[in-house]
């Protein structure tokens, strides 16, 4: 019999605090947040800071867009509105903007966080690449 996760942590506090330290410490930028319209920023690694140049401090309650500069495509973002309207997974690279402005090419991935059927949330996974 295979042992699960939740066989092996079933306490819900115990998982959370698996999930912030596989967060804190992935090499990925992990963003995350709220279902709003606007998707303001809950949450925010250290690979995010390293990446970007942000701390987490800077981006809690803005939205994903202060990444976005004049070279970022918008077929690529309207691609992803559409996405998660819909409540589905998206993944693509796009040019975003460091917080001293430099252009960077970032892939990624966001999915939805469901509880009961309901989007509560979303996570970005992000890292730099080298090519669109």
């Amino acid at each position: 019999m295979a042992i699960s996760i939740k066989t092996l942590l079933p306490d819900g506090e115990i998982n959370l605090e698996l999930l912030k330290v596989l967060a804190d410490n992935s090499f990925d930028s992990i963003l995350v947040t709220d279902a709003t319209k606007d998707g303001k920023i809950i949450y925010a690694n250290a690979a995010f800071k390293k990446l970007t140049g942000y701390s987490q401090e800077e981006v809690l309650g803005q939205t994903p867009r202060i990444l976005q500069g004049p070279a970022t495509d918008k077929k690529v973002i309207d691609k992803l509105r559409k996405v998660l309207s819909t409540g589905g997974k998206f993944e693509d690279r796009a040019i975003n903007y460091k917080k001293n402005g430099t252009p960077f090419i970032m892939h990624w991935k966001v999915l939805p966080i469901k509880f009961k059927g309901a989007i509560k949330g979303w996570i970005a996974i992000q890292r730099e690449t080298s090519g669109l």
